[in-house]
Order: C-alpha cells, then structure tokens, then sequence
C-alpha cells in the first residue's frame, strides 16, 4: 500500500508535504495548506543508560527539552545537534527531524511520505548539505530539496527575486549571517559567516565572566540580550538585573549590567556582519549595486530583533535597511513558497553535488 501510495502523482495528493527551516537556534515546519505549525528549540535531551557509553536514549525534543538547558542530572544531557547551521551530530539531528516531522505531520491512514524542502546555508559544503539531505530521508521523506537561506529568506521577505532588479539581504540566524545578491531569480552574490545569535550569548556570557568575576548560563544570556541588548549607543540607558555564580566564592551573586555595557561586549560579532555586509557590496556589479541602493537592504532572521542594529547597519553602509516583517520566520515562509513550486521551479533549489 506504501509503494502504491508513494508513486508521484497518488504521493502528491495524499501527503501534506512540508517546508523545514532547520535552524541552530529553532526548527520551523511549514506544511503545505496549513502554513506554520511547529516553531520549537533545536535542542534535544539525551537520556545516558548504563554510564557514559552506554546505550542512548532521546528523552526530549524541542521547547520541553531547553528548559532542561544548565540543569539536567548526570545521566540526562540536553544538546543542540545544529551548530552553525549545520549537522554537529547526525544521528541526534536524524531522530529530532522524525520526532519533529511527526509532530507537525502525525502518521495517518492513506497518507504518503511527505516531500519537504529542507533550508541550508550558502557557505555549506557538499558534505553538510549531503548530511541534511540524509537525515531527512531518514526522518521519512519521500523527496527532499535544499534550498538556500538568503533564497529562501528573499522569498518569505515577498522581494520580487525574479525581477531583472537586485535585492539585497541579510539574513541574522542562530549560527550564521548570510548575505546575498538576488536578481532574475538566481543568487549573484552570497557570503556566509559564522556569526549570529549564538556568538552574541557567548560574547554577553564572556564579557560578564572578565569584568564581573562571575559565571552565567546561555538561557541567561539570551534574556539580557532581548531585555537591553543593543547594537548602536541610545540616548536612553536600560539596565537588568541578573544572577550567576560568582568564580571566586563559588556561590550565586546578583548583580546589575547596563546597555552600554552589552553594546561594548556585542562590538566584536557584530563589526564581523557588518564587515560581510561591506564586502557583498564591494562584490556587487555596479547595475544591481545602484538598485539596492534605491532600494536597500532587508533584513532577516531572529538577529534582525537586536535593537538599532538596523540603524548600525544604516550608519555603516549609508543606506536604507528594512526589517521584514515577522523576521523569524521568513526564511521558513520563503521553503513554503517554494515547496508551493516543487513542480516546477527547480531553478531556485540548491544542489548538494
């Protein structure tokens, strides 16, 4: 029944085929005619039977899972098998995409193996694009495409990517930034650096360690990131108050921290963006160069929500920049769209060979 369902035209019809953004940070499902229906952590905790090498069990996915972040008993590890948008650990990756695609996609009678349009990097390299593809077919995919972040991203941010006119995005994730020139529905221009979301808490986490003395965890980090984080000076100072351990006595101390404090320990992530930012449009060609100057640069991506980092970004490169609306989810808005055109439209798929 399976092999008779799987067959192209009776599989089309009968299974609800899905777009995935398989982030560092988050893993978002879009399932064709529903929209978005999983937004969950990428995170997974790992029961440990019988010691260190004994046997692996996955305990939790998703949101249940980072909640158990920084305090899991010693046969339990909480992980995050993504790193810098790309497969750290396979086999964890492999089991969470089942469990997630279950989820969003939960097992019916008469209903076919799903296709799904998988979003990668555009710095990835074959192997790591292999690598996803891999993992979704083990998750139970009957057909997977890739398709590029700032591709993806363009899409979801509704720029018109088939016009002869150049649109430029910067797409701010968990583990990376991608940059990219888009015109005639083909990529002109893409860089991809590994620096996004994660490189700011270790930068706030680092910053807090050799000024305070005192140790904080990644959850922590991230709240004072969205609560005063800042990527340009203000005319207003926001200050939080935060707890952690304090390295020298060993015990938890509280202790306040500025936003001008956490502009000074993001500098070093965020000159690397906007250095990417600066040599997309050194490598631009001067025609699509003058429409993005007409037209600006969009942004995408959880990062997008840095306060004034659009305006660093303005400041930097003296041009407009628009945030997108609902920036998290674009990248996973603009797989929908395509996997709406997985018939037809092969043009904007990735390759992974």
């Amino acid at each position: 029944m399976l092999n008779f369902l799987n067959n192209n035209f009776l599989g089309n019809y009968f299974s609800m085929d899905m777009a995935v953004d398989l982030g560092t940070a988050n893993t978002l499902i879009y399932v064709r005619g529903h929209g978005i229906v999983l937004n969950e952590p990428s995170v997974v905790a790992i029961r440990h039977e019988g010691g260190p090498g004994g046997k692996r069990m996955i305990q939790q996915v998703g949101l249940a899972a980072k909640q158990m972040l920084g305090r899991t008993p010693g046969n339990i590890t909480a992980i995050r098998p993504m790193k810098d948008g790309v497969i750290a650990d396979f086999t964890v990756t492999e089991q969470m995409l089942k469990q997630f695609i279950r989820k969003a996609h939960p097992p019916r009678l008469f209903s076919a193996n799903p296709r799904i349009v998988i979003s990668v990097p555009c710095g990835s390299t074959q192997v790591e694009r292999r690598a996803i593809r891999e993992a979704a077919y083990g998750a139970g995919a009957r057909k997977v495409e890739l398709i590029e972040e700032p591709m993806a991203a363009a899409l979801g941010a509704d720029l018109p990517v088939e016009t002869p006119t150049g649109c430029m995005v910067v797409d701010i994730g968990g583990g990376t930034t991608e940059v990219a020139v888009i015109s005639l529905g083909g990529v002109v221009y893409s860089n991809s650096v590994r620096v996004g979301g994660d490189r700011f808490d270790e930068a706030i986490i680092n910053y807090i360690r050799r000024n305070y003395g005192i140790m904080i965890g990644e959850v922590t980090a991230e709240i004072i990131k969205s609560e005063i984080g800042s990527a340009y000076p203000g005319s207003e100072v926001r200050e939080i108050e935060v707890k952690g351990r304090n390295l020298a006595e060993g015990i938890p101390r509280s202790f306040t921290i500025s936003s001008n404090e956490i502009l000074e320990a993001l500098a070093e992530p965020l000159n690397s963006i906007v250095s990417a930012v600066k040599t997309a449009l050194e490598q631009t060609p001067p025609e699509l160069g003058s429409d993005i100057a007409e037209m600006g640069m969009v942004m995408t991506g959880g990062g997008a929500l840095l306060h004034d980092i659009d305006r660093l970004l303005m400041e930097e490169t003296g041009l407009s920049v628009i945030i997108a609306d609902d920036p998290l989810t674009c990248v996973v808005r603009g797989a929908g769209i395509a996997l709406e055109s997985i018939d037809h439209s092969v043009g904007i798929f990735a390759r992974d060979y």
